[in-house]
């Protein structure tokens, strides 16, 4: 009779465990809002200091005036959270942890790392967007302040529901900071055309 106490006791202890596993704790929240928080505030720093002329222009044909990063970082904004809002109708799954084999930092420096140029989806270009940059930074922030407010108050299990990204499988946490990382990805190729040497003073 013991033994089978012990190993109920054991197995009570365990499923607890989980329990308090599933939860973000008080730092990963803390961490992802200010993520979120910090590179919104960074990218409405360049948007709004620059001319239209500064935002429109274009080293090449080729390559996106700040205005086109700031469009497609709008309309990615929303795109990206359905993809949250997609995993969050699952049911949790802890027996696929082991399947993320990527780290949270790792996720954002892939994201950051803009040595590696990937071509976006067709309905991501910057052109589907018909807005001016700055109506698009407006666009983004709301929805920005809206993403904040759900990590500040979610209770939802995060790490054990997942989304199968090109580089790996994450789970939802890391969902949000991919998010993050985009922006911050987007800002860099930003300051790209900004330091042109063609670039309007």
């Amino acid at each position: 009779m013991r033994r089978i106490q012990l190993l109920f006791m054991i197995g009570l202890s365990l499923v607890v465990t989980l329990q308090v596993k599933a939860q973000m704790t008080a730092e990963e929240r803390s961490a992802a809002a200010s993520y979120m928080l910090d590179t919104s505030t960074e990218v409405a720093k360049i948007v709004n200091q620059l001319s239209e002329e500064q935002l429109n222009f274009k080293p090449n044909a080729e390559t996106w005036s700040v205005a086109d990063c700031m469009k497609h970082i709008a309309i990615s904004e929303d795109f990206i959270w359905q993809i949250m809002d997609g995993a969050l109708k699952t049911d949790p799954d802890p027996s696929k942890r082991s399947e993320v084999q990527v780290t949270d930092e790792q996720v954002k420096m892939f994201l950051e790392d803009r040595g590696q140029k990937v071509k976006t989806f067709p309905n991501l270009e910057p052109q589907n967007n018909t807005g001016s940059a700055k109506e698009a930074l407006k666009t983004f922030q709301a929805s920005r302040k809206n993403h904040v407010s759900f990590v500040r108050k979610t209770q939802e299990d995060l790490r054990n529901r997942y989304y199968e990204f090109p580089f790996g499988k994450t789970d939802t946490y890391q969902v949000l900071l991919f998010l993050s990382a985009h922006t911050r990805r987007h800002m860099k190729q930003m300051k790209e055309v900004m330091v042109h040497a063609d670039f309007p003073q």
